[in-house]
């Protein structure tokens, strides 16, 4: 005879999980317990390190990550949890240092790499 246990109910409305000194290190809703809507993930020194958008539990839409200073690191979408689109990824100086786009979560089409100061240093082709 099989026990019954006592089975929590699924995540539902806001939730937030903390860094061990009790501040926050990302906060988002939940939707019969997955991942849905607005999402932030935090630095410990509270700079948003990403936020972007869930959909039942799957990356969608624009997502952006910045480094510790705040400058943004690099800027991209996805579409059902894969890359999609055009990605920028920026040098520590703000500069771009990457730049392309993302088919299916795979690198499609002419890519472009620049150095610190913004030059391009090569480009580089990846098949469709």
């Amino acid at each position: 005879m099989k026990k019954s246990g006592s089975s929590k109910p699924p995540r539902d409305g806001l939730h937030q999980e903390f860094f061990k000194d009790g501040s926050v290190e990302s906060e988002g809703h939940y939707k019969a317990g997955k991942k849905h809507g607005p999402w932030k993930h935090y630095l410990l020194n509270r700079v948003v390190r990403a936020e972007g958008q869930f959909e039942n539990g799957v990356f969608v839409g624009p997502w952006k990550w910045r480094r510790e200073n705040g400058e943004i690191w690099q800027t991209g979408r996805f579409e059902a949890n894969k890359q999609s689109g055009v990605w920028k990824r920026y040098h520590p100086n703000g500069k771009r240092m990457d730049e392309g786009t993302y088919r299916d979560g795979k690198r499609v089409g002419e890519w472009k790499f620049y150095d610190p100061k913004g030059k391009l240093l090569r480009t580089k082709k990846f098949k469709d």
